[in-house]
């Protein structure tokens, strides 16, 4: 009975998630019910729990996680400074009078904001305010207007600076230098975070360009669909250059730096933090109550990205106790040591369970575990790292429980209805599959970048 303690555990987890419970106590609660009675029954060693402090002080120390609340407290700041309504509406006055223009700037405003800003929920309610009753009111479909929004602001998780890359690449990290350790590398190779941002940069482009490419299409092929919007195009392109002004500003501080080895990604995310400010203070936006909101609005994200970290490191020392890893090794080598298939299983894996959990519980729980075992069958960390952004980026769009979803639905008017967003998000589903796919083929398309900025 023992050796199913490791597949009840986590079965016992996703229940817990999937009735509403807190992702970290679902996680620590599970894995202490089982520690309890692994140790009542003499099948689980206690000095796995012993470790734990030791971890949780790890995960303090670890520098690189200084980025999540910095580059929160960006977006945040920018969310108030309201620098994303600015712009949603000077692109609109500039491509809107083109067939399928309102579209296209939903499409390109979303890439500008993630490279700015990050944040998805900011992203979505804002183009949900603005743009989906202009791009209702001129007549486009509902089905597209809804899942073209969506789409468009959940790049915030490819697009550097993402939180997901962040997070992603502490734990990718992590595993690397795990499986480097299982095979008798005692001075093992490292990832970090900025070499996950310059991976992902070129297939988040890609991505947003085939977004675009997609309008384009439904816009030549269903033209009566997508009529000219009525809007005011005198001073347009006025306008939307003193709007790009902002994101470039940010995108060429953060990214910048990071690309030119300048800075590493925390101190990038100091660099935005403080040219968030700046920008707040420049256009007067921001006052002593806006930055309260933004402090506390920053504190509540952060301490819940890292109450979930410390129930991480509590279920994968749990899971480890009852040879968790072991079992999961052998069921991906159980393809007669196949790399790809166990590869596309785990792909599989992640895409379906972001049906129902967000990124982070996929993230802490699922990574670490399958992590070291495909790394350690020969897979390039890096080009693993963002074929698995990639996936866990349709977590946010794939029905019942993508957040992009939740933040529209609460800003969508009423005529709208939640079957129509959920068929508007399937094309863009099947497009991050094709890019997906496409990277997968071509390799160099992640790797590329870095080999010429870094030498990696």
């Amino acid at each position: 009975m023992a050796e199913y303690f490791p597949l009840l555990m986590m079965l016992l987890t996703f229940g817990f998630l999937l009735l509403g419970f807190p992702v970290a106590f679902s996680l620590a609660g599970s894995s202490l019910l089982f520690a309890g009675i692994g140790l009542y029954t003499g099948h689980f060693d206690p000095d796995f729990i012993s470790a734990f402090p030791g971890r949780v002080y790890g995960v303090m120390l670890n520098e690189t996680l200084l980025a999540v609340p910095l580059f929160v407290f960006m977006g945040v700041v920018l969310e108030k400074t309201k620098i994303s309504e600015d712009l949603l509406e000077s692109m609109a006055s500039l491509f809107g009078g083109l067939r399928g223009g309102l579209a296209l700037s939903v499409c390109l405003v979303g890439g500008l904001l993630a490279a700015s800003t990050g944040i998805v929920g900011a992203t979505v309610v804002t183009m949900g305010l603005i743009s989906l009753p202009l791009m209702l009111s001129n007549k486009y479909p509902a089905t597209f207007s809804s899942g073209v929004i969506c789409a468009s602001g959940t790049l915030g998780q490819i697009i550097p600076p993402s939180i997901v890359l962040v997070v992603l690449g502490d734990v990718i990290s992590t595993a690397h230098q795990q499986a480097q350790l299982d095979q008798g590398v005692f001075s093992p190779q490292t990832v970090s975070v900025g070499d996950l941002f310059i991976g992902a940069l070129i297939p988040g482009i890609i991505l947003m360009a085939a977004y675009m490419l997609y309008t384009l299409l439904l816009s030549i092929l269903k033209p009566q669909y997508f009529p000219p919007a009525k809007v005011q195009s005198q001073g347009a392109w006025k306008k939307a250059l003193k709007a790009l002004v902002a994101p470039l500003f940010l995108i060429t501080g953060v990214l910048g730096s990071i690309l030119f080895g300048l800075a590493t990604p925390t101190e990038a995310a100091a660099i935005g933090g403080v040219g968030a400010l700046f920008l707040g203070f420049f256009k007067n936006s921001l006052d002593l109550k806006k930055m309260k909101e933004a402090c506390v609005s920053t504190t509540h994200i952060t301490s819940m990205v890292f109450t979930i970290l410390m129930g991480a490191a509590m279920f994968s020392l749990v899971f480890r106790g009852f040879e968790g890893d072991e079992w999961v090794r052998e069921a991906l080598t159980s393809f007669h040591g196949s790399l790809w298939a166990s590869f596309w299983l785990v792909m599989l894996v992640i895409f379906l369970l972001g049906f129902f959990l967000d990124f982070f519980e996929i993230t802490f729980v699922i990574i670490p575990i399958v992590g070291p075992i495909l790394l350690g069958m020969g897979l390039d960390p890096l080009w693993f790292g963002v074929l698995v952004a990639l996936n866990l980026q349709t977590s946010f769009l794939t029905p019942p429980f993508g957040f992009s979803l939740f933040y529209l639905r609460g800003v969508m008017p009423k005529e709208v209805t939640t079957l129509q967003m959920y068929r508007g998000v399937i094309p863009f589903i099947a497009i991050q599959i094709l890019v997906m796919a496409l990277i997968y083929f071509y390799p160099p398309l992640v790797t590329w970048l870095p080999e010429k900025i870094l030498g990696v």
